[in-house]
């Protein structure tokens, strides 16, 4: 069964299995004690610290191991926030930054701070001269992901890092997508990754603060790992993730992924239509690629999928517990419906590519005539109204946009439809399928019964 959602978790690597088991052997005593069993586990602690260290390019008493990647990033961020707080209280951010940073955003705002969203453009990158525009002399620390987890694109971490050298602000990079491909651009001050994103074990995140930098920790700390990362550290699990992030580095899997990725970013808007790849198609992750269907629920997306046997994730609104599409996608502009993100672990075959491909068509036209899309959306207008009203009050992605497709059609160039609609999805897809498919995009306002109005104007 082809597992294709490595961006997630990736498969455990064969050397982080091998060291883990054998780590297990030889390294459960404390690495704080002098006697031989503590002295053992010492030797293997710091071995992984400086194996971990030279992938990302610091020394190694900058580096510490956390709990998991997350942790990382919250040690990170609210420790430098603290040890600038001289500076000021302002934390800037790219709009599609993981969750983890957004979320100690959140606890910064909450704790009297401010923080600045940077927009990104269509292809999911930031305008590194917009950014540097971000920066202040209240600015205490910038933050910028390596490269998107969700769409693969890959930010211009040397250019923004040129930009708050120059502003003297700190920047934190969440490298825990690109770390297993290659080392971050030289420039940042802080870095955190997590494991299991490169096929080590989960449980182990690392945490990389230059020499140099303010920092002060938050929380109770202890003696160990410099105090960043209080608690008996999970030598066994450090031990492996070191071991798999040499062994993937040294392996030349990233320009064959990237070759199969290729194929399927070019073949799917062949094979599928209606589809929109979002992404830069250059500046990318090599094993990754996200496309939205228009027309498909999400959530029965992956599920058929799955019963064919592909494992992948979504960022579609009909995928998540909170009913809102992804905050990426969101950030981005595009169509969020029928979301896919295939991330390709290694070992991929090109057979499972192309089986991939062969189910892909049968899947989405399947999942379509369930939700009633008709075979064609064409029509000749049957009236002429200068406007027409799509009640979809109530109804979830992507049944608004349907709706929005079958009638488009029957008014003739130069009216208008209006599509009432209570699903916060619509705010995105609307707008993303007047781009797709050639129509204007008027604009929305509040709706007297409830929901939103969004007003469309035919103009081809």
């Amino acid at each position: 069964m082809p597992y294709f959602d490595a961006a997630s978790a990736a498969p455990l690597h064969p050397v982080a299995r091998q060291a883990l088991l054998a780590s297990l052997d030889e390294g459960w005593a404390d690495p704080a004690r002098l006697y031989r069993e503590g002295r053992r586990a010492r030797l293997l602690l710091d071995a992984a610290r400086e194996a971990a260290a030279e992938a990302v390019g610091c020394r190694p008493d900058e580096l510490v191991f956390t709990p998991s990647g997350t942790r990382a990033v919250h040690a990170g961020v609210a420790g430098a926030l603290a040890g600038r707080r001289r500076a000021g209280d302002r934390l800037v951010v790219s709009a599609v930054e993981h969750s983890s940073v957004l979320h100690a955003g959140e606890a910064h705002t909450a704790a009297g701070g401010t923080v600045t969203e940077v927009p990104v453009g269509r292809s999911g990158a930031v305008d590194p001269a917009v950014f540097a525009a971000a920066l202040d002399s209240r600015t205490a620390l910038a933050c910028l992901q390596s490269a998107n987890h969700e769409v693969g694109t890959e930010q211009p971490v040397a250019e923004v890092a040129e930009a708050c050298r120059a502003a003297g602000v700190p920047l934190l990079v969440d490298a825990a997508q690109s770390l297993g491909w290659g080392p971050v651009p030289a420039g940042w001050s802080l870095l955190a990754a997590s494991a299991h994103k490169w096929g080590g074990p989960s449980g182990v995140g690392l945490l990389a603060v230059r020499k140099g930098v303010r920092f002060a920790p938050q929380g109770p700390s202890d003696e160990r790992e410099s105090g960043r990362a209080p608690g008996f550290e999970n030598l066994p699990g450090i031990v492996a993730a070191a071991a798999s992030l040499r062994a993937v580095r040294a392996e030349a899997e990233s320009a064959r992924l990237r070759a199969l990725v290729d194929r399927i970013r070019s073949r799917v808007p062949e094979l599928v239509p209606d589809v929109e790849v979002v992404g830069d198609p250059v500046r990318r992750l090599p094993h990754l690629v996200t496309f939205s269907c228009l027309y498909v629920d999400g959530e029965t997306l992956l599920s058929e999928l799955d019963r064919e046997g592909f494992s992948v994730s979504s960022g579609s609104s009909c995928t998540s517990s909170t009913l809102t599409p992804s905050h990426v996608l969101r950030a981005m502009g595009v169509l969020s419906e029928g979301n896919v993100r295939v991330s390709l672990p290694a070992g991929t075959t090109e057979a499972d590519v192309d089986r991939f491909l062969a189910v892909l068509p049968g899947v989405v036209s399947s999942v379509r005539a369930r939700l009633g899309v008709p075979a064609a959306m064409a029509a000749e207008p049957v009236a002429a109204p200068d406007t027409l009203l799509v009640d979809a009050l109530g109804r979830r992605c992507p049944i608004p946009v349907i709706e929005l497709a079958k009638v488009i059609a029957t008014v003739p160039v130069g009216a208008t439809v209006t599509v009432l609609s209570d699903d916060e999805a619509a705010r995105l897809d609307i707008p993303a399928w007047c781009e797709m498919r050639g129509q204007e995009y008027v604009g929305e306002h509040p709706s007297p019964g409830g929901g939103t109005a969004y007003m469309v104007r035919r103009v081809a």
